[in-house]
Formats: C-alpha cells, structure tokens, sequence
C-alpha cells in the first residue's frame, strides 16, 4: 500500500489532463460507435458486423472506466466534460447511409483505430504504474480487435452494389481524413519534443516526437498494404497529406 500510495502521489497536472482526456475521447468512441452500429442494422449490413459493433461499445465504456479509475488515483477530482453536440454523428444531406458508414468506418476505425495499436503499445511500454498499466493492458488488446472491425467493415462495403460510389468518397475524403491524423497525433511543432519525465511515463505517457514516428510507421506497416489489398492506392492521399498546410 506504501508503494502504491507513493506512486499515486508522483503523478502531476499532465499525467491527470491526460488521462482525463482519455475518459472523455473513450466514452466518446462509444456514443459513436453505438451509433454507427445502429446504421448497420438500418443498412441490412452482416450481424457479425452489427455484433462487433456493439462489442465494441461495451469496450470503449470499460476504457472509459478503467481511465476514470487511473485519472483518480493520479488525485484527479473532476469529472469528463463533453458537449453533448459532439456525441452524435452528423448525415450529410442528400447522400445515401452507405455513404456516412463509410466516412466513420473508414475514418474512425481503418485509420484510427489501427494507429492506435501501436501508439497505446508505445505508451504501455515505460508504465510502471499498476492502475494505469491494467488499462493500457486492456485498452491495447481490443485495439486489434477494434481495427480489425474497419477493415472487415470496409471490404464488405466495397463488395456491395455502391462499391463505384464508396470508391469515389475515399479518393475524394482520404486526404483529408490522413490530415487530421497528422495534425492530431504528429503536429509540426511536435518534432521538437522529444523527450519525457520519468513520472509521465511512469504514468503511460510518450514524448510527443513519438507521437509521429508511430504515424509514419503506420503509414507503411499498415495504412498503405491494407488499403492496397482492397485495390486502393492511399499514396497520393497521404502525400497531399503531408504537404497540406
């Protein structure tokens, strides 16, 4: 108890900001996730998929809990804040269902999920404590699962009769999808922080820089044979991409 207690005690503002704001994009991923499943079902999609999907809420509220219980033994006192605007997924007007599974599934799962593997690897690496260790454990292993789902997802709504249609929305809206990973996980300014305090990594934090060395990994490990599988050709989209302001 002694040594947990001083473990707890290391923790800091950033460690408890980040692990807050682990709870809310977790919980967030499973209001989403419970709505894109109710999608399926409208669609007539496969029921593997619709009971993946709801799997994976359950998953998404149990990171949510295990990153709540993390947050408070780091001396968190707050509770998550989300606009409830940003706990819906929005239809775009005039544009068939198929359309917007698409854009979630391939945006929020094909590439989302599938960078987060091994960024969640990455940051489970150097933790130490016990509290955060057991979510990062649980949160890395239905990852794969999680990304498993957007492929899955993804070949059997290009085998559907809108396979011409969806094909034109991904080469219209990758690079754009590609942006925001970049911006969200390897921002310019990034680059120059390349280092870490013991305690946040103690805590299941990584050093910025890493941040993008996992992003371009991915893009060759992952993002680029995956999608080449389903006959599409992601690099011109990822470099746009990358030279995009």
């Amino acid at each position: 108890m002694a040594a947990r207690t001083r473990a707890h005690a290391e923790a800091n503002d950033h460690v408890r900001q980040q692990w807050l704001m682990r709870v809310e994009a977790e919980y967030r991923s499973a209001v989403l996730t419970q709505e894109l499943t109710l999608w399926l079902m409208q669609a007539g999609a496969s029921p593997d998929l619709i009971h993946d999907g709801l799997r994976i809420v359950e998953d998404e509220l149990m990171h949510a809990e295990l990153s709540m219980e993390t947050y408070l033994a780091a001396g968190g006192t707050k509770g998550p804040t989300m606009a409830r605007d940003t706990l819906t997924l929005p239809r775009r007007a005039g544009e068939m269902l198929e359309h917007d599974i698409l854009r979630v599934g391939v945006d929020a799962f094909c590439l989302g999920e599938t960078v987060a593997v091994p960024l969640f690897k990455n940051l489970r690496e150097g933790c130490t404590v016990p509290v955060a260790r057991k979510a990062l454990d649980r949160i890395l292993r239905d990852e794969v699962r999680h990304r498993a789902f957007g492929w899955t997802l993804l070949e059997w709504m290009l085998e559907t009769p809108h396979a011409t249609s969806l094909r034109g929305v991904i080469e219209r809206e990758l690079p754009g999808w590609f942006r925001r990973i970049r911006r969200s996980y390897a921002p310019a300014y990034a680059e120059r922080l390349d280092t870490i305090a013991d305690v946040d990594r103690a805590w299941g934090l990584m050093a910025p820089a890493r941040y993008g060395a996992v992003v371009e990994r991915t893009w060759e490990r992952d993002w680029k044979p995956r999608f080449a599988k389903l006959s599409i050709d992601a690099a011109p989209a990822w470099e746009r991409a990358k030279t995009a302001p």
